[in-house]
């Protein structure tokens, strides 16, 4: 197991910045998410951990070893990317050996490394067929395997699952997480998908504009978002955010008592259909187990999630209520607010 810490790291490219001033800690043995919108910095970052981008500015430690100035090969990372990197003419078994085999590494603990692999991800009846004979599942079991095979520290994985259906990779987000716990691998894993960070991650690194708007554990970026981009990009449906004027919901009579903050954050989940506050409905997304309200209060429209054998249609009228300490309040700049 391996620690790797991120000391003021920024990345440009002329006047184009990627990364501003990234300092963060990854514990060893821990599965970290880096999260955000395309063109945040995620895969940057990412990049800069493997050795595959020279940083323009910080230091970089892996195991509390400086590297930020080695080639990747010294690193003692292993990569998994998008587009798993098969060769096409190559067996499972030869594609899964290759870096073996690059290194020289001897025919007898290939073969060793190569079972191991194999038995971990149950390639063991495929090691002979091409990647095109394989599914999209099983060549990405076939990456993971070169990786494996490394016996790395240090995993990075750039967006792996993304070329899945959404099954199969809600399957293998379980398998992946059930391997980096039995390997006690660290792991270092690039999504903009907010389902996938939730449910695999130790730690969440979420980005945006090439900065870390929030670090910490998928239930303290969900519980304590501190700032409105975090509150709006994690959760499904998003928090609501709703403006005030003067402590009260903008458009209406509905005093908050919240005279500091600009805006408001409330989930919908936290939201009931009962209570004081009236509203009109202004659409209906039925989704089985859930079902999704879009509301109007004054100028200002709300999601409320509530149960899916609630009937509600468009046009009628409701009323809301939601406890105060289900409200998370926000300055100007978008800033939690105590």
């Amino acid at each position: 197991m391996s620690s790797i810490e991120l000391e003021g790291v920024a990345k440009s490219w002329g006047d184009a910045a990627a990364l501003h001033d990234v300092s963060l800690r990854i514990e060893p043995g821990s599965f970290c998410v880096l999260l955000g919108p395309s063109g945040c910095g995620k895969s940057t970052t990412l990049r800069i951990i493997a050795g595959l981008e020279v940083a323009s500015a910080g230091r970089l430690r892996i195991d509390g070893r400086d590297v930020t100035a080695l080639a990747p090969a010294q690193r003692g990372v292993a990569m998994v990317f998008q587009n798993y990197a098969l060769f096409p003419h190559l067996s499972v078994a030869d594609n899964i050996t290759f870096g073996l085999a690059v290194r020289r590494v001897p025919a007898a603990e290939r073969d060793a490394r190569l079972r191991e692999a194999a038995s971990l991800l149950g390639l063991e009846p495929l090691l002979q067929r091409k990647p095109s004979q394989l599914s999209g599942g099983q060549q990405q079991r076939v990456a993971l395997g070169r990786a494996l095979v490394a016996r790395a520290k240090v995993c990075l994985m750039d967006e792996p699952l993304s070329n899945l259906d959404a099954q199969l990779r809600q399957e293998m987000r379980r398998e992946l997480r059930e391997l980096q716990r039995k390997l006690a691998l660290t792991v270092v894993y690039v999504t903009h998908d907010q389902a996938e960070a939730m449910s695999m991650a130790d730690q969440v690194v979420l980005l945006s504009q090439g900065r870390v708007e929030q670090n910490g554990a998928p239930r303290e970026l969900y519980a304590r978002p501190q700032t409105t981009f975090a509150a709006r990009f994690i959760g499904t449906p998003p928090m609501n955010l709703i403006a005030l004027d003067a402590g009260r919901i903008a458009g209406s009579t509905i005093d908050t008592g919240l005279r500091e903050a600009a805006t408001i954050g409330i989930r919908p989940e936290a939201i009931a259909l009962e209570g004081d506050a009236g509203a009109e409905v202004r659409s209906v997304e039925y989704l089985g187990a859930d079902l999704v309200l879009e509301c109007a209060i004054g100028s200002q429209t709300m999601l409320v999630r509530t149960d899916g054998r609630h009937r509600a249609r468009a046009g009628e009228r409701v009323g809301l209520r939601w406890a105060s300490h289900d409200v998370h309040a926000f300055d100007a700049a978008g800033r939690r607010t105590p």
